[in-house]
């Protein structure tokens, strides 16, 4: 798709505006934090259980004085370097291991078909909460244990691509020429192939964010590090008297799982030409 048609598409689909604005939001958010807040989010301070806008918090106070506003600000970072990393394992794994599995056929095909489904019936969380148990909890750990584990949806959805273009035209054209099968996969069928991949991972990045905090929740996540699950599983206790410490860090989950979820759906429509046909009438 050229610039120009992708700009006027953008303009046109308003789910896509909604998901590209809000992402952008959301990343000033995670730069610009260290300036949007006055409070450290890791200071404990005089005053417990503040309620919203008394000594100096906005969003309110925690039972250790830490400020919810800073916590809130500093938990996206976490979250969506959770997100991003994870969903980059996890498109880099599916796009190569589902290309290669499409492109080979025969047995070998059979093979990994096999060990995508084998890991498609495991319950995801069950997977993450299994690994996280036995290699413990840091942040590096979760973000692994996610990618590893939500692989296979995107390999199933490269394969089906792959299986699609290797007889187009343009593939057997280049098997003529003398183009091996190596330079046909990587040049020509992985770059025409990944889009939907892509639109894909933008979900992948909502699981995992979901994941993560449901981490946080059980009492598994990195206890060193801010984390919206973290946030909403100590204030579970307090939600009578203080429910500003649960509810704003379940509040910026909702929000950001739904513009990811925005601008999935939003990529879909921009990578399917029969929508993009629609669009313009035809």
């Amino acid at each position: 798709m050229k610039l120009k048609t992708v700009q006027k598409f953008i303009q046109s689909d308003l789910q896509l505006q909604l998901g590209c604005y809000g992402i952008l939001i959301l990343l000033a958010v995670v730069v610009l934090s260290p300036m949007l807040v006055k409070h450290d989010p890791y200071y404990f301070g005089p005053h417990y259980l503040s309620g919203l806008g008394e000594n100096g918090h906005f969003l309110g106070g925690n039972q250790l004085g830490q400020d919810i506003l800073s916590m809130v600000l500093y938990g996206a970072r976490t979250s969506l370097i959770v997100a991003t990393v994870s969903a980059v394992i996890s498109g880099l794994l599916g796009i190569l291991i589902g290309g290669f599995a499409g492109f080979c056929g025969g047995w070998i095909d059979r093979i990994i078909s096999e060990i995508i489904n084998g890991f498609m019936m495991i319950p995801g969380f069950f997977l993450i909460l299994l690994m996280v148990t036995l290699f413990g909890n840091s942040l590096f750990n979760v973000i692994l244990v996610i990618g590893l584990s939500t692989w296979p949806g995107n390999a199933k959805l490269m394969r089906s691509q792959v299986l699609s273009l290797k007889e187009r035209t343009f593939i057997i054209g280049a098997r003529a020429i003398g183009e091996n099968g190596f330079q046909i996969l990587f040049r020509y069928i992985l770059p025409n192939g990944m889009m939907p991949v892509i639109a894909n991972t933008t979900l992948v990045m909502s699981n995992a964010i979901l994941f993560e905090a449901s981490l946080g929740f059980l009492g598994l996540g990195n206890p060193s590090v801010i984390s919206w699950g973290q946030m909403i599983f100590a204030g579970k206790s307090y939600i009578n008297t203080a429910w500003w410490i649960s509810v704003f860090p379940g509040l910026a989950i909702v929000l950001t799982v739904t513009i990811l979820y925005l601008l999935g759906d939003g990529l879909n429509h921009a990578f399917n030409p029969k929508y993009i046909n629609r669009k313009r009438g035809r």
